[in-house]
């Protein structure tokens, strides 16, 4: 199965699609795109109105990972509903909490 994630030195890169606007705040999955890449599915209650709804996913994915908020940033996919996010930290470590969401 693909990873939904980059490994780097500094941490890893993490493969988002993301639906704003839901009816819940949550991390779904998983999900083989029909391109054969792997995206980690996430949901958010928050409008795509300027940039709540980033916020909302940097938010929800920073409490699901344990991770702190200011280790991650958004760094591509502002306006997209795919996003790259970059989470600084130990890699190995942050893979493993990754593996642990199953596919969608």
């Amino acid at each position: 199965m693909p990873a939904c994630y980059r490994l780097g030195p500094e941490g890893l890169s993490l493969y988002l699609r993301v639906t704003p606007n839901a009816g819940r705040d949550a991390v779904e999955g998983v999900e083989i795109r029909d391109d054969g890449r792997a995206v980690l599915r996430v949901r958010v209650r928050a409008v795509p109105d300027g940039g709540k709804a980033n916020a909302a996913v940097l938010a929800l994915l920073a409490k699901a990972l344990s991770v702190p908020r200011s280790s991650m940033a958004l760094t591509s996919g502002q306006t997209s509903r795919l996003k790259t996010v970059s989470i600084a930290g130990d890699g190995p470590a942050l893979a493993h909490r990754l593996d642990a969401f199953s596919i969608a």
